[in-house]
């Protein structure tokens, strides 16, 4: 097997809240993480993001720069993973088919949350990136 190329999104709300979906599915079902998914053959990355946003949260989004590169391992599977700073331009906040919840958390709400391995680390790398100035939008794919 070869690794899986996905993607995620970071979103925060005014008040500096994250967003977070519930997996409805393995790996990591029941866990609260970022929204994302996997990249589709011949799909640009800033579509996958913006797809799967939609697809997991009902909002439309516009990507941002590149957060981090991170690599999930596990049993049987082995993800890349690319984190995007994104910002909400439309839509309604509903879960998708794939998803149990999604909500806007606060730092406070983490704690009590079960989260997936290594999320704060990134969280806190997003939130450094979206206060430096630097959150402006990607530039659109072809």
């Amino acid at each position: 097997m070869i690794p899986t190329v996905a993607v995620g999104a970071f979103i925060f709300d005014g008040d500096g809240r994250v967003l977070l979906i519930q997996r409805g599915r393995d790996p990591g079902k029941g866990l609260w993480t970022v929204p994302g998914g996997r990249v589709e053959f011949g799909e640009p990355l800033v579509e996958a993001v913006r797809r799967e946003i939609r697809e997991e949260t009902g909002l439309a989004v516009e990507v941002g720069p590149l957060i981090e590169v991170v690599e999930r391992i596990g049993g049987a599977f082995h993800y890349v993973i690319l984190d995007y700073l994104a910002t909400i331009r439309g839509g309604a906040l509903a879960p998708g088919s794939d998803v149990t919840d999604a909500r806007f958390c606060a730092a406070a709400d983490l704690a009590s949350l079960p989260l997936t391995d290594g999320l704060l680390p990134v969280l806190a790398t997003a939130r450094a990136v979206l206060h430096s100035g630097r959150g402006a939008a990607a530039p659109a794919s072809p």
